[in-house]
């Protein structure tokens, strides 16, 4: 099981860089909104993990939970962006 909630989670970054543009948010502006620079959103997108307060931070802006980044699948899931 711990396996699988691994195989899961690997790459948050990149779920979290799919999910912002597919909702049409450039990387300044969720940046803005983090209150930390395009810079260091860069670095998470980039990264494997993200520790859990940050990652409901970045779902609160994004509009979706932290739990629907996690899970994120860019071919089974459609964003609903109103």
């Amino acid at each position: 099981m711990e396996t699988e909630m691994k195989n899961i989670t690997r790459h948050i970054g990149h779920k979290i860089e799919r999910i912002r543009r597919i909702k049409g948010i450039n990387q300044e502006t969720l940046a803005g909104t983090l209150g930390i620079s395009r810079q260091t959103l860069s670095k998470i997108e980039q990264s494997d993990t993200v520790e859990e307060e940050r990652l409901n931070q970045i779902a609160q802006a994004l509009g979706v939970t932290a739990e629907a980044i996690k899970l994120f699948d860019q071919d089974a899931v459609v964003i609903n962006n109103n």
